[in-house]
Formats: C-alpha cells, sequence, structure tokens
C-alpha cells in the first residue's frame, strides 16, 4: 500500500509540476547533493575560521553520522529499489543511480548539515541552508530517482544526524574547555 501511494505522489509530481524550463535547474539543485560533496565543502570551509570551526566540526560529524546510518546500513539492509525499476511510468531525468533506494542520501546529507546550521549559527545563514536542503530532497523526487517516503526517511535521519552532532559535539568542547 505504501508503495501504491508513494507512486502515485510521485507521478502526480512528474506529471504536475516537472517544466521542461525547470528541468535544467532541478538537476544542478540535485548535483549539489551528490555524495554530499556541496556539505562537505561548506562544512571544510568552516573549519578554517576559529569562530566557525565548532560548527563545521559539527557538519562534517554528522554528515558521518548519517551515511553511517544510511548508505552503509539501511539501503543495504531495507533494499527498496528504485521507483523508475518499479514502474516504467516513472521517466529519469538524470543517469540511473547505482545504490538502493530507502532512504534518501542525499536527503540524509542535507538534513544533518542543515540541522547543524539550525542550532549553531544565527538564521540569516541557518534559513538558506535549510531552503537548501527543502529543494535538494525535493530535487529528488522531481528527478525521479525516490519515493517520497525514501526522501523522508533521509530528512528523518539527518535531522537525528545532525541533532547528535551537536550533542556530541557540544559534549566535547564542554569537556576541552574544563567544564
Amino acid at each position: 500500500m505504501l508503495q501504491q501511494i508513494d507512486l502515485s505522489v510521485l507521478l502526480w509530481i512528474q506529471e504536475n509540476l516537472r517544466a521542461d524550463f525547470m528541468n535544467g535547474f532541478w538537476k544542478a539543485v540535485t548535483f549539489l547533493g551528490n555524495g554530499g560533496w556541496f556539505w562537505i565543502v561548506l562544512g571544510a570551509g568552516m573549519l578554517f575560521w576559529k569562530r566557525t570551526r565548532p560548527v563545521g566540526t559539527a557538519v562534517l560529524l554528522a554528515l558521518v553520522i548519517g551515511a553511517v546510518i544510511t548508505n552503509l546500513g539501511l539501503k543495504n539492509l531495507v533494499a527498496r529499489i528504485r521507483p523508475y525499476d518499479f514502474s516504467d511510468q516513472v521517466r529519469l531525468l538524470i543517469a540511473p543511480q547505482v545504490d538502493f533506494s530507502f532512504p534518501s542520501g542525499h536527503s540524509c546529507a542535507s538534513f544533518a548539515a542543515a540541522t547543524v546550521c539550525w542550532k549553531r549559527l544565527p538564521r540569516r545563514y541557518s534559513i538558506p541552508a535549510m531552503v537548501l536542503a527543502v529543494m535538494i530532497a525535493f530535487s529528488r523526487l522531481y528527478v525521479g530517482v525516490h519515493y517520497p517516503s525514501d526522501v523522508l526517511g533521509g530528512v528523518l535521519i539527518g535531522i537525528f544526524a545532525g541533532a547528535a552532532a551537536c550533542l556530541i559535539s557540544g559534549k566535547v568542547m564542554l569537556r576541552r574547555n574544563g567544564a
């Protein structure tokens, strides 16, 4: 039943929200999430300045936690096939993916990093990070490589990973500062 609801939502997006003039934009957005590279660069870039170093460390830790849960654990455990392998009605806009579908690694990485930014940075920086995370997660539906429940699973794991990284890095900082 979940599979049918997921497929129905995905096909609705494909039929009602896709537009030729927007396809390049959403392909570019989804590219930002490939391998978490954008978020890795963001976190690593923050390491160069003392003021943002703790946030950068937490972002990178969140990405590791999310990747371990998602890419090393759940994807292989659940082994959910991609929507385009399930239904020939799903039209891909990007190359077929090489791993399983659940949960979305792009969504997990994006929300892991954005959650750290939300908790640790001023809103003028954290809101754009969260908006980008939402856009990357939606892009996975738009380009046809994930079901909505894959994206939701990735989002929830990402939020957990981000919160866990903030907690862990906060305790390490307290210990380091002698508190």
